[in-house]
């Protein structure tokens, strides 16, 4: 053998064992490990949230369900008692909002709320009903001269994008409008996908629920691909995403944009982009299964402890958590599909 040809084999021996290792980085074990670490505590800070609040909130019932709700479905074992009385939770507070949002007066957290709260009760698998038929009377009427739903929070990142507020009411009027919403919902969804493609994002917010409206609403592919490009774009050297241009990568950032990327069937979970950021939310989760993201949002309310880690920084770790889980589990067979 020439001195060039064992050069050949030990790189690329070198190079299968840095495959190896990679590998053994993302393989089932340490991902269901990460998921299973976390699932209780999204349980615990959804049942704790409800316990002290008789409000629903975004960021302790709707994300802890998303993440429930799929990580029961890729076969993963959830407290169903909490999942179910966060659904139940979420039904009273709009059952008690109902004439609000016939009135057009809606709650606190406008849109963004009245979303979220639609966006559970899917997961939840609950029917519509004239509680939700409240709801998307109101979506359907709130700034009906406005080619967007804009946000009237300005509580970053999870609140006051105006592509998030306007993909949440396109997801309510897309899951929850009966036959005589539905003039009304195409009227205001022709012209959100107007406004869509007229506006450019700016954070990675923007960038993440800009490609799920588009994706949502079916445009055209080209203008879908642009959206996940330029999102895709935005991944740092750590495999993570970060809220804004001079803010480190977290996994509030990483888990929305992973989720987005792949449920617009612009991201694989076995590509190198999606490992890469798989990478980084292993090793960042903490060792008692939560992410930490430190909060940016002024506080609207008294603090009040939920039984989530991380004190006043636990609404938006639990939401980074959720999304984090939701990451993973793409990364894992679904239920009806394992082995």
């Amino acid at each position: 053998m020439t001195s060039v040809n064992v050069r050949i084999l030990l790189l690329f021996l070198v190079g299968s064992l840095f495959s190896a290792a990679s590998l053994r980085a993302n393989e089932p074990a340490p991902i269901s490990a990460a998921i299973d670490k976390a699932l209780p505590l999204l349980a615990r800070a959804a049942a704790g949230s409800a316990a002290e609040r008789t409000c629903f909130t975004c960021h302790s019932q709707a994300l802890p369900v998303f993440a429930l709700a799929a990580a029961r479905e890729h076969g993963f074992t959830i407290d169903e008692k909490v999942f179910q009385a966060q659904v139940e939770h979420t039904l009273t507070f709009v059952k008690g909002s109902r004439q609000r949002y016939l009135d057009g007066r809606g709650t606190g957290g406008k849109v963004d709320l009245a979303g979220y709260a639609l966006w559970t009760l899917d997961d939840g698998k609950h029917p519509r009903d004239e509680n939700t038929d409240a709801v998307i009377e109101y979506l359907l009427a709130y700034r009906a001269d406005s080619p967007s739903w804009p946000s009237t929070s300005n509580r970053p990142p999870s609140q006051g994008s105006h592509f998030t507020t306007t993909y949440l009411a396109l997801r309510g009027l897309g899951s929850y409008a009966a036959a005589e919403h539905r003039a009304g919902a195409e009227k205001r969804q022709a012209a959100a996908e107007e406004w869509l493609l007229a506006t450019p994002a700016k954070t990675t917010e923007d960038h993440v629920f800009r490609l799920r409206s588009l994706h949502y609403l079916g445009v055209d592919t080209a203008e879908v691909i642009s959206a996940a490009d330029a999102l895709l774009a935005l991944q740092r050297t750590d495999g993570g995403w970060s809220q804004t241009a001079d803010m480190e990568s977290d996994a509030y950032a990483t888990g929305t944009a992973l989720v987005a990327l792949a449920e617009c069937d612009r991201l694989e979970p076995v590509s190198a982009a999606y490992q890469r950021g798989i990478d980084f939310l292993l090793k960042t989760q903490l060792p008692d299964g939560s992410w930490r993201v430190t909060t940016r949002s002024k506080p609207i309310q008294k603090y009040f402890e939920t039984g989530f880690p991380h004190e006043k920084d636990q609404f938006i770790s639990t939401t980074a958590t959720a999304w984090a889980v939701q990451a993973l589990l793409k990364t894992t067979p679904l239920a009806d599909a394992a082995p």
